[in-house]
């Protein structure tokens, strides 16, 4: 009885949320072993933290621009296609969809098992099978959540982030105090040369930039955006500079109380922190933790089924995955895709070798969409945006992206041929498949039409009826 189409829900609050719930999940209790391990000391992995935060608002701001001059949703796929072409925007849908996303939401899944799981067998770590129990449902909470109402996703992620902004608290005050006491010996030689491994900086950039991934998520909703115009850049600047103030004291923090050693040592490093500082909560912060996330989960569903409906309304992917539940009005099939390659990756991954095997194409198509705000200022000069950045900003975070992933096939070559080998793969699909169109004609289509239509049945789901961008 009415249109079926995805409705504009997400306020400037509710955008905040989703930056910030995206941002602070698990990274910033997982990575700071990955940095202090590829920078060698505390006072580079303190220079790296910061350094990421920078690149991260370059970022940002570049995305915040593209998210004014494309009316769409999609974020990094619908920029790429709209300023680089058609094929490096397949290939990016292809690595994304069966190396990026998955590996990613893998690692956020194990980081939510294993806190959630870590004060019931304290001081022993929690089995791995129990862990990836714990990791697989929780990830198909939030993936019931997103297919059942983008309202109650949308709210959940606000909760979350103040939920998130607590834990960060909980760390940040205990660790202020005992610096403030004068416990400052963890911070002697804080900057050993010896210890400085250059090769290795990629992989440190790489587990930092983690940490605050998530500040471009706001343009894979922007067609659900009230007043995307406005609200992009005002959430965007807002999330990522909260973000980096709170890194940077929790990262103090950490190595207030935890000598290098322990940081190293410690497969949960906010657990061991509390161990240490604040026995009073050993059972309150993993949980807090956990729940963090959670929300990081929720926030990567709800942006990257959107990736997939845009991909398929573009033409690129199966027809099936641009349809809205008659009712929920939300993208069902688009949220139910990642289902099974999540589950593999759960099973079979490992927090640290599935961060190194994601980043490569991440950072290179990211590079790629900042890229393309360059070509597309060039291209289009008439066009006004209400919002624009100095043209340095996106040269300079284009090159770094760039030199990084060049120097990161030194640091460590076997993941990111695994990486590079999985973008390469989608060359001849795309040519044909979407360019060529040659295994259209053959029998295996006519009966996937057939499938889509019963699957369309069974989902009861419809075509947007009205485009909203």
């Amino acid at each position: 009885e009415e249109a079926v189409f995805l409705r504009k829900k997400i306020t400037l609050l509710r955008a905040f949320s989703l930056l910030i719930g995206s941002m602070v999940g698990s990274g910033i209790f997982i990575s700071p072993k990955g940095v202090l391990k590829n920078s060698g000391s505390v006072g580079f992995s303190l220079v790296v933290w910061f350094s990421c935060g920078i690149l991260s608002m370059f970022g940002a701001l570049c995305y915040a621009e593209l998210g004014t001059r494309i009316t769409k949703s999609g974020g990094h796929y619908i920029y790429i296609l709209e300023t680089l072409g058609p094929l490096p925007s397949f290939l990016f849908l292809w690595a994304e969809f069966f190396a990026i996303r998955p590996a990613n939401s893998a690692v956020v899944a194990l980081a939510f098992g294993r806190y959630l799981l870590e004060p019931f067998f304290a001081p022993c770590a929690a089995p791995v099978p129990a862990v990836k129990l714990v990791s697989l449902l929780g990830y198909y909470i939030v993936l019931t959540l997103n297919s059942w109402s983008v309202t109650w996703s949308a709210r959940l992620q606000t909760a979350l982030s103040i939920v998130k902004l607590l834990a960060l608290a909980l760390i940040i005050v205990p660790g202020m105090m005992l610096l403030a006491q004068g416990h400052t010996e963890n911070f002697q030689d804080a900057f050993d040369r010896q210890s400085l491994v250059l090769d290795k900086l990629p992989l440190a950039f790489y587990a930092g930039m983690f940490a605050y991934s998530g500040w471009f998520q706001a343009g894979f909703v922007r067609e659900e955006l009230v007043r995307p115009e406005r609200n992009i850049p005002l959430a965007v600047i807002v999330s990522v500079v909260t973000v980096i103030v709170g890194y940077m004291l929790t990262n103090v923090s950490y190595y207030t109380v935890l000598g290098t050693q322990d940081v190293l040592a410690s497969p949960a490093v906010a657990v061991s922190f509390v161990q240490r500082a604040f026995k009073s909560l050993i059972s309150v912060v993993p949980v807090l933790v956990a729940l963090s996330c959670f929300g990081t989960m929720n926030g990567g569903i709800l942006t990257f089924s959107r990736t997939l409906f845009v991909a398929s309304r573009e033409g690129q992917w199966p027809p099936l995955f641009s349809m809205i539940h008659i009712r929920r009005h939300t993208p069902l099939p688009a949220v139910m895709l990642m289902f099974p390659l999540v589950t593999a990756m759960v099973c079979i991954g490992d927090i640290y070798h599935l961060m190194n095997f994601f980043s490569f194409s991440r950072w290179l198509f990211i590079g790629l969409a900042t890229l393309g705000l360059i070509v597309h200022r060039r291209r289009h000069p008439e066009l006004h945006s209400p919002f624009k950045v100095p043209i340095f900003v996106p040269v300079s975070f284009t090159i770094i992206c760039l030199f990084t992933v060049a120097m990161s096939f030194y640091s460590d070559p076997v993941s990111i041929s695994i990486g590079c080998t999985v973008v390469l793969s989608g060359f001849p699909v795309y040519y044909l498949i979407i360019h060529r169109q040659i295994l259209n004609f053959l029998p295996f289509f006519t009966l996937s039409d057939y499938f889509t239509h019963k699957l369309q049945l069974l989902l009861e789901v419809v075509q947007q009826e009205i485009k909203t961008y």
